[in-house]
């Protein structure tokens, strides 16, 4: 695979992908994370949905996002639909490639078509599909694969008068790589000269480039935050890290720790799910009110600061309100708003104008 503008994964003789999303049995909102991300955002154009359940329909009827692509039964009819890549459009909990999709993977390996995985569980460790590529010549792309020379974090400085903003969450799965790419749209709206840092699988399919900092080794976590900030504010006068996990959360506080030390961020844009009432996977766990967040994340900020430094602050919140209706949803932004005493948008429900209340947050706290 090579680069293309924009950083687009290209295939063979530079060719832009056409996308096939594999998500047998669990096209939907609540299973399909990466698939609508990349529905919503991915610079290159997706030919199909696979999902034998709902075949026959849009995408947009099934997720809400992807208006005039197909769901289709079987690889064979998203391959005559001129697919040149097949994408695991789903994660499962663990990460492995759940055995309803091995047919499909080795049905497209076979045929030559290149595999982008976002799981934790490599393909070519399965000796069957492992085989389907060999025969099929065909590559895989591992997009949860992390550098082998990474290390570890607290050793280099960006360039000066860049710009670190930093998604944090409430809770896991909350919309941060959303928000991100959202806040990347607005301050270049402005004028402004920004880029989005990937740091899991499905920012990773549609940026092209980055770190699924999920699958770095603990202690290199934080210097692979570093990386990737450092490289794009080489370039970019605005930086927006897209953040992973919450630090409140049992299973993946861990993760997000390492990316507010190796991002060290100048600002953060706290992201929460307006419906989310207890911790993901933990409903004996509520989660902490809008007020414990921001001094939390705040505070985490500066432990890998010299004491005295100034205060990492949030300065704007991102809501995802997709699950309510137009006046509850104004209501949840009004109270974020209220509780927080910052500008409070939800950046898809709202298109251009919410992101771009939250984009002003970012030039006024930057001013």
């Amino acid at each position: 695979m090579t680069r293309g503008p924009g950083g687009v994964s290209r295939g063979p003789g530079g060719r832009a992908p056409r996308v096939a999303i594999l998500a047998e049995g669990q096209f939907a909102r609540a299973t399909a994370k990466t698939a609508i991300g990349v529905l919503r955002y991915a610079p290159f154009e997706v030919v199909a949905v696979v999902d034998s359940t709902r075949a026959g329909t849009d995408a947009a009827e099934c997720v809400g996002v992807g208006r005039g692509v197909p769901v289709v039964a079987d690889v064979p009819t998203a391959l005559a639909r001129g697919a040149t890549v097949l994408l695991i459009g789903t994660a499962a909990a663990g990460g492995r490639i759940p055995d309803e999709y091995r047919p499909a993977l080795a049905a497209a390996l076979e045929r030559g078509v290149a595999v982008w995985n976002g799981l934790h569980e490599r393909v070519l460790s399965d000796p069957a599909l492992a085989a389907a590529a060999t025969r099929g010549r065909a590559t895989v792309r591992e997009l949860r694969e992390p550098p082998a020379d990474l290390e570890i974090g607290g050793h280099r400085r960006r360039r000066t008068g860049a710009h670190v903003v930093l998604t944090v969450g409430s809770d896991a799965a909350v919309g941060k790589m959303t928000a991100a790419l959202e806040l990347v749209a607005a301050l270049r709206r402005a004028g402004e000269c920004a880029a989005f840092v990937a740091t899991g699988q499905t920012g990773i399919a549609i940026a092209g480039s980055g770190i699924a900092v999920d699958a770095v080794v603990s202690d290199f976590v934080a210097g692979a935050a570093e990386r990737i900030t450092c490289d794009a504010a080489e370039e970019a006068d605005w930086v927006v890290v897209e953040g992973q996990g919450s630090l409140t959360h049992p299973g993946f506080s861990g993760v997000t720790l390492g990316l507010i030390h190796g991002s060290a961020p100048d600002l953060m844009v706290l992201c929460h799910d307006s419906t989310r009432a207890a911790v993901k996977a933990h409903d004996e766990l509520p989660l902490r009110t809008f007020g414990e967040l921001l001094r939390i994340y705040e505070d985490a900020a500066l432990w890998s600061r010299p004491p005295g430094s100034p205060r990492i602050p949030v300065v704007a919140v991102a809501l995802n309100t997709a699950a309510l209706d137009e006046r509850s949803a104004a209501r949840a932004v009004a109270q974020a708003a209220a509780e927080t005493g910052l500008p409070a948008a939800d950046p898809i429900r709202e298109g251009a104008a919410g992101g771009d209340r939250l984009a002003r947050a970012l030039l006024a706290a930057a001013r």
